[in-house]
């Protein structure tokens, strides 16, 4: 089955749940109107469905390879980039002073779900890149931002991020690699670092590395990080290409998924290429390198990039998640097998075996909720940088770094229960090969690894965005959902509907039981909040062992939360009975389905979070 990008769901959340009318009356943002939204997803769902999907398979059949430190990838890949690059979509989120678009995120955050959509291998080349250019933009020199951002947006260049090396792991306090200053303010690179996602292609001319390294003197630990960029060529004064630097790539990764993109170890000054030919010493060896803002600081310039990049990563696990969704509703209604169970004369299509239904709804359900969770964090992240109110920025601010972790964390582990489904829905077809239902959830695997792992995630969210500010942040988002569950207590009933079947029963009642699930769900995250805040002090590792179950607990409730509020947007269209009736049926009956099916677990990761942490600490580790 071919790609079918979910514009219409977009837009709906842009209208009623990340409200792209006032995003729109921002300073920068003026031209950015549904009008203009449509035009832009339009077309780019038509060059995702046409030119990238078709090498989804092609590219877990034929992945990247590398021979003598040159990688060649997927067949196809360069082509597709080459059209990604010219038609301007690497610029969509970026400033036109650097001849970007200038879009809001929630509109870039869009396209970069039907991207991933079309092909999570080819995706991650421009997730990366976007990441290096919000970087060195937060960061970088104004001669920095003017040399290497303009070509990257252009497609011309692409970026990576260098963090972790073979002793490190997610601990990058142990980073090793050196940079060494140099008379011209230059810095040389010498070191290793893995798992570098697209470290090294045939795809762009030239690959700008940002490098996490320590310096001579620096001080140990963290802070002792210091953020260099590395080019892969050297740019010249003019902004043409020069020498090529000493930067190798020794090897590319065999990975359980995403095959297609090539995950890279780099070796940097190790003299495969070397500057100058009679280096005798270290002052003359080594990739040249260039600091990036202040010495030592490195880490939190990094950041900018891996929370952009963690965001992005959330919003993969919604898009492949949606394709496995999407695959499997349509295999569904093809594969007939078994009479229906009420008593049918011939057997059904299995779409109609109520297990199924429950299985495809509950896919169906976790990716509507989690995409417009990440688009009305999206939008918090639009507000923060350009309301023109200073104390409106700052709230939007902590709001979307609040959400980041739960958006990251429970979108791609709810990526890996959806693809699963889609392998049960195919039944044993789906653990074929050639049916690709599997890929999705191969590839998907990997979501909630890389960037920082779920507990990662999960500690951030606790840590820096709960308890060290009291729990004002997720006790205002849980005053906000109890705020949605009123308003559908107050909707007014819907126009009577014919003929009275069981859809037009579920519908009428769904804005009171979406209600009534909404306000436990708040009441668990306060119950949790309160738990945390009082045994903090004195048992932080109980605390943490909840840690993971209170970022599904909260990606369940906000994800619950903006689903209702699309359903609550269903509800009125239904009641003014204007716009697409089949689609707003389907919406609220999404939500509702959210609300009975899912919505209650809340409570149980309440419990486990706050009754259940000295049976996760007390067995010894030797017992485990």
């Amino acid at each position: 089955m071919s790609y079918a990008a979910p514009v219409a769901d977009m837009l709906f959340n842009m209208e009623h749940v990340a409200d792209l009318a006032e995003i729109s009356q921002l300073p920068g943002f003026e031209d950015a109107s549904l009008e203009t939204a449509a035009a832009v997803l339009q077309e780019c769902a038509k060059f995702n469905q046409d030119v990238i999907a078709p090498l989804n398979w092609l590219g877990d059949q034929e992945p990247s390879t590398v021979s003598d430190g040159v990688v060649s990838t997927t067949p196809g890949f360069k082509e597709a980039f080459a059209q990604y690059a010219a038609a301007g979509w690497q610029g969509v989120q970026h400033g036109s002073h650097f001849g970007g678009q200038g879009l809001p995120k929630l509109i870039a955050s869009c396209c970069g779900e039907m991207l991933n959509a079309a092909n999570l291998s080819f995706a991650l080349c421009p997730l990366l890149t976007d990441g290096a250019i919000e970087a060195l933009d937060t960061a970088g020199s104004d001669a920095q931002k003017q040399r290497f951002i303009p070509s990257m947006i252009a497609g011309e260049w692409t970026g990576t991020m260098n963090l972790t090396e073979p002793q490190a792991g997610s601990d990058l306090s142990m980073v090793r690699t050196r940079a060494v200053p140099q008379a011209d303010g230059s810095y040389r690179v010498f070191g290793q670092k893995i798992y570098i996602t697209y470290g090294e292609h045939d795809m762009a001319a030239n690959i700008i590395h940002l490098v996490l390294a320590r310096t001579p003197d620096a001080p140990e630990g963290v802070k002792g990080i210091s953020l260099f960029i590395v080019p892969k060529f050297l740019v010249k004064p003019d902004g043409t290409l020069g020498a090529r630097n000493d930067v190798f790539c020794t090897s590319i990764e065999h990975k359980l998924g995403i095959k297609a993109s090539p995950t890279a170890v780099l070796l940097y000054g190790d003299g495969k290429f070397p500057l100058a030919a009679d280096a005798q010493s270290e002052a003359q060896a080594g990739a040249i390198g260039y600091l990036v803002g202040e010495e030592n600081r490195g880490l939190e310039y990094m950041f900018v990039m891996m929370n952009a990049a963690r965001f992005a990563v959330g919003v993969q696990g919604i898009a492949v998640a949606d394709r496995a969704y999407q695959k499997a509703a349509s295999f569904s209604k093809d594969r007939v097998q078994s009479r229906d169970v009420g008593g049918s004369p011939a057997p059904v299509a299995i779409a109609n075996h109520p297990d199924v239904r429950r299985m495809l709804m509950t896919m169906r359900a976790q990716v509507e909720g989690a995409r417009a969770m990440a688009m009305a964090t999206a939008a918090a992240f639009d507000v923060s940088r350009q309301h023109p109110d200073e104390q409106k920025r700052q709230s939007a601010q902590r709001m979307y770094e609040f959400m980041v972790p739960i958006v990251k964390g429970w979108s791609t582990e709810m990526s890996l229960e959806v693809t699963s489904l889609g392998v049960q829905v195919h039944g044993g077809m789906g653990f074929i090969e050639e049916t690709g239902a599997a890929q999705f959830y191969r590839d998907a695997r990997i979501l909630p690894i890389y960037e920082g792992t779920t507990a990662i995630q999960a500690n951030d969210l606790i840590g820096r965005k709960t308890l060290r500010e009291g729990g004002a942040t997720a006790l205002a988002i849980a005053a906000e959902i109890r705020a949605t569950a009123k308003q559908l207590r107050e909707a007014e009933p819907l126009p009577e509907m014919s003929p009275s079947d069981r859809a037009t029963k579920t519908l009428s009642s769904a804005p009171a039981a979406i209600a009534m699930q909404l306000e436990l769900a708040a009441e668990a995250m306060e119950k949790t909040v309160a738990w945390m805040l009082s045994v903090g002090r004195s048992d932080i590792h109980a605390i943490f062992s909840g840690s993971v179950n209170f970022l599904k607990l909260c990606g369940l409730a906000c994800s619950g939360w903006q689903l209702a509020r699309a359903g609550l947007g269903a509800h009125q269209g239904l009641r003014a009975q204007s716009g697409d009736a089949a689609f707003l049926r389907a919406k609220l009956l999404t939500a509702r389905f959210y609300a009975d099916h899912l919505l209650p677990q809340t409570g149980a990761l309440a419990h486990a979070i706050c009754a259940g942490a000295d049976a996760v600490m007390a067995l010894e580790v030797e017992a485990l």
